[in-house]
């Protein structure tokens, strides 16, 4: 025992560096990024190896995964953590890293990121998709604006939606330059193909929804439909991850930054680490709830309140750190969301 390994993984190749208990360098190598290759390389070297770490990456799930399954002791590091170390390393190469990566390993200095379950990277997986779709279709609806601006033609806003308008646009006011017309179906027929790929995704998510009993009793909070309730899943995937369901919102990047050193004690604005998707979901819901007065009495009451005293912005970021907690407490205990536990 006390031998510890490290890999510093690239697309073509990986890096490994095995080193003992006093730090010294057993044995380095460069091996294809095959699961394959490196449980072989390290069966070789060092059978008892206690711990081989590797940074959070692309691959990292994918090498967690089938390592695992061959018996190596890996473990994912924060890449933000071992970066801070790394940094201070004069040179940077694959090499380098992999030898600063495994003192890292030996000393026991660094934070372990956890590897998901399969099922909460499908369902990411999915609703990432969705967003950029969407994200498509608004830079499609931009550009044509734009593009009809150009010719002296405002888009405006009618009643029928944007397919309407265009219509009219298309086939009335650009009838006098008819060779614009063949640009704007062309991206007019890309935003149908989105949409219909876009409504393909939604019914698989409401699919999915339907079949998922953690899904549908986060579904039962206001402002949570089932993409907030099945991105909240996906981020947290274990109600029994957190001792505290005070920590979940800090893990989605919602609680303030802290900055303490002698007489010197502020908080700053929020952290925004781990998860963006669920983050902007989460928010996306605490302003349907006091914008839109989407359900929940009590909670908008209680964002109004801070609204009052810091502005609408810092209210809705409160409120979703709120939902947060308390999706998680809902799932940990397996109860529906109630008015009253919220006074």
């Amino acid at each position: 025992m006390g031998v510890f390994a490290a890999l510093d993984v690239s697309q073509e190749e990986t890096a490994i560096c095995l080193v003992g208990a006093e730090g010294e360098i057993l044995a380095e190598a460069k091996v294809p990024t095959c699961p394959d290759a490196i449980a072989d390389w390290l069966a070789k070297r060092a059978a008892d190896v206690e711990r081989v770490g590797m940074e959070t990456g692309p691959l990292a799930v994918w090498l967690w995964n089938a390592l695992t399954k061959r018996r190596v002791p890996i473990i994912c590091l924060d890449a933000r953590h071992a970066n801070a170390v790394l940094k201070m390393m004069p040179n940077k190469t694959d090499r380098h890293d992999a030898r600063g990566l495994a003192q890292i390993v030996r000393t026991g200095w660094f934070k372990a990121a956890r590897i998901k379950s399969h099922e909460a990277y499908v369902n990411r997986a999915m609703l990432t998709a969705r967003d950029t779709l969407v994200g498509m279709r608004v830079k499609l609806e931009n550009e044509i604006r734009g593009l009809l601006k150009t010719f002296g033609v405002m888009f405006g806003k009618r009643v029928g939606g944007f397919k309407r308008r265009a219509t009219e646009i298309i086939t009335g006011e650009l009838a006098v330059a008819p060779e614009l017309i063949p640009i704007f179906e062309a991206l007019m027929h890309a935003r149908s193909e989105i949409l219909a790929r876009i409504a393909a995704l939604d019914g698989k998510i409401r699919a999915v929804a339907k079949q998922h009993g953690t899904v549908r009793l986060l579904m039962t909070a206001p402002g949570v439909g089932p993409i907030t309730a099945m991105a909240v899943t996906a981020a947290f995937d274990d109600a029994e991850r957190f001792n505290r369901s005070s920590s979940a919102g800090a893990y989605l990047g919602l609680t303030p930054r802290r900055y303490e050193s002698g007489e010197i004690s502020r908080n700053g604005r929020i952290s925004k680490s781990g998860d963006r998707f669920a983050r902007k979901c989460l928010y996306e819901a605490a302003n349907a709830i006091l914008s839109r007065k989407l359900g929940g009495p009590r909670l908008r009451e209680w964002a109004q309140a801070i609204a009052g005293r810091t502005g609408p912005r810092k209210a809705k970021v409160a409120l979703a750190r709120k939902l947060a907690v308390t999706l998680h407490a809902m799932w940990r205990t397996n109860t529906t969301f109630r008015e009253a536990a919220m006074a």
